[in-house]
């Protein structure tokens, strides 16, 4: 008896060794207090508790297992939480759901994705693309991108280089999986350098939308150098909505951003600028200031602060996730606050 206990004993602890897996639980609760004067064009303000103001709140699964050889197999799914309402409106895995396999070669992974463009060029918002100060660049402009405003795709297969030298690139096509038509379709990808103080992207996404005869393609160059006492972010995009038998939509978006490091914290201030083609050169001016105080590796507090001004015929509105907000009105302007706390997992 005691010999087979010994046995099993060893049998499990070798096979413990040789699979080497892991699975890891982790996640973001994000959530605050928030006001926001015009908040529709009848001039009301509105104000309450949102969620992800500084990071977008998560939770989710990813696991990794060592195959032997440098080959390794992995998971990873991951769903939005709303920390405001606990998920009123239910709970799923749409912000990832992946497998893959990674090497010397770089990584496969199968399954729905940020997009590979959105990922990389994405990364120089100071505002990490969530509250009010973020770059709203890849806004659903017509409401016709059919995905999280384009930035997700499903059924879709990726890869990502390896870094060689600071240079590191990927490229994913989404299938439609349609019997007639192209709906849904995706490809795109990005190329960029890291090394040092400097980081550049460009990226490409192209996206058959849900709208008939409609495609959407956005062009994006991001970039940022580290300074030590301040780091310098900006991005430069084009969005093109072709439309068969009518004339492009377009929007171009400009950002420039500076963050420094202030005592246990992190102060920021970000200009965005865009230029609505569609809507007679109609432009809307943001300007965003925010500051990040850590009380711990895991724990923060923070407060935004943005203006947006709509000129001509613009009406966009400031990005406060549950605290939904309209656009001012046609050439009106609106502000915005945000205080909450983040807490990582």
């Amino acid at each position: 008896m005691k010999k087979s206990l010994i046995a099993l004993a060893v049998l499990a602890s070798s096979g413990a060794a040789m699979a080497q897996s892991s699975v890891t639980l982790f996640g973001i609760v994000d959530t605050g207090i928030g006001y926001v004067n015009k908040a529709n064009a009848a001039g009301d303000s509105k104000y309450g508790v949102y969620t992800s103001g500084n990071y977008t709140s998560r939770i989710g699964f990813r696991g990794v297992e060592d195959l032997g050889g440098g080959l390794k197999a992995g998971f990873w799914l991951e769903g939005e939480i709303f920390g405001d309402d606990g998920n009123a409106s239910g709970f799923n895995f749409k912000r990832r759901s992946t497998v893959s396999l990674s090497g010397g070669f770089g990584e496969v992974r199968l399954g729905r994705d940020l997009t590979p463009g959105y990922t990389k060029t994405s990364s120089y918002d100071l505002f990490n693309q969530t509250g009010i100060g973020q770059f709203m660049g890849w806004s659903n402009w017509y409401g016709t991108a059919g995905d999280a405003n384009g930035i997700r795709s499903s059924n879709m297969v990726s890869y990502y280089t390896p870094n060689f030298g600071g240079f590191n690139a990927a490229v994913g096509y989404g299938f439609d999986e349609q019997t007639s038509g192209h709906a849904g379709r995706y490809i795109g990808g990005y190329v960029a350098y890291d090394n040092g103080p400097l980081s550049v992207a460009l990226s490409y996404d192209d996206r058959d939308t849900v709208a008939a005869n409609r495609d959407r393609n956005a062009l994006t160059l991001g970039a940022s150098y580290n300074l030590n006492v301040v780091k310098l972010n900006g991005i430069v995009q084009q969005t093109r909505d072709k439309i068969d038998g009518a004339p492009n939509q377009k929007v171009n978006a400009y950002m420039l951003g500076a963050s420094a490091p202030v005592g246990a914290g992190e102060v920021k201030i970000q200009y965005a600028l865009y230029d609505q083609k569609a809507f007679d050169d109609a432009k809307s001016h943001q300007l965003s200031l925010g500051y990040v105080y850590n009380l711990s590796k895991r724990t923060a507090v923070y407060g935004n602060v943005s203006y947006l001004k709509n000129k001509d015929g613009a009406n966009l509105g400031l990005a406060s996730k549950n605290l939904n907000t309209d656009g001012p009105g046609a050439g009106k302007a609106q502000t915005g606050l945000q205080v909450g706390i983040r807490h990582s997992f």
